[in-house]
């Protein structure tokens, strides 16, 4: 199986903690050059300097915010005219918690802001590079809502949705340009996002965190909440040159929790 990124270029989105750390590890184990890009310049730092090295590997930082799409397209620019960028992996924070009936306006322009139109910026400044060498790789971390919508997360799984559908769009429009264009879809995840929705269960119920914590993990096949590492080896995989037949679909990793099929 060919999993070997020596010579690409990818950018991580959202890279100073979680699965787009893990994400940038593990691209950067394969072989890649990898750009971390976050809004902690401080934290960013230390995850490029902590990024494994081989041969004439070599790995820089991005300081932008998502939810500026402007910004963000003009310092992607920047990067790119240096260097095209051949894997894009496209993640940040998800929305509060909350029910979508309860949501304002704002909540939802602020999501639809940092996702979907952030991807968007992001997708247009890196497509032109990906094009002119026929070869491109753009993965988005989404959420198992896109296929069954979570309660007390209506902003996300509106939103959500709006972004895989986006991309099934753009895989579409792409794939005769050598340019795949995926969603891996993580389940409950041991991250800051995580803490969140425990945070949230725990305030909406009135019930401990364990007690929250074992119902969740009640619905999870595998009994076990995932390590980031195993979501961003899906990612690296939707990376590689050997998931290159592989365009315009949703891979869950949810450790079985989905009904759905």
């Amino acid at each position: 199986m060919d999993l070997n990124l020596t010579g690409r270029h990818a950018l991580v989105c959202g890279a100073s903690e979680g699965i787009g750390r893990a994400a940038a590890h593990e691209l950067a184990l394969l072989g890649a050059d990898v750009t971390v890009l976050a809004r902690r310049s401080d934290v960013l730092a230390d995850v490029a300097a902590g990024l494994p090295v081989a041969g004439a590997q070599r790995h820089g930082v991005l300081v932008a915010d998502v939810s500026d799409p402007v910004a963000l397209r003009d310092r992607v620019d920047a990067l790119v005219a240096g260097r095209p960028v051949d894997i894009l992996v496209n993640n940040t924070g998800g929305p509060p918690g909350g029910r979508a009936i309860d949501a304002g306006a704002d909540d939802y322009l602020a999501a639809f802001q940092r996702h979907l139109l952030a991807n968007q910026s992001l997708a247009q400044a890196v497509v032109p590079g990906m094009r002119k060498s026929g070869w491109g790789r753009i993965v988005n971390v989404v959420s198992t809502s896109v296929k069954e919508p979570i309660a007390n997360l209506g902003v996300s799984n509106t939103i959500r949705g709006a972004v895989a559908s986006w991309a099934k769009t753009l895989s579409k429009e792409l794939g005769a340009d050598g340019i795949t264009v995926n969603n891996v879809l993580p389940g409950y995840t041991r991250t800051q996002r995580l803490e969140q929705i425990l945070h949230d269960r725990v305030k909406a119920t009135g019930k401990d965190e364990a007690t929250v914590s074992a119902a969740m993990l009640a619905t999870v096949p595998a009994g076990r909440f995932a390590d980031a590492g195993e979501i961003a080896a899906a990612i690296a995989f939707l990376a590689s040159p050997a998931a290159g037949y592989i365009t315009g679909v949703s891979l869950a990793v949810d450790g079985g929790r989905m009904q759905s099929i």
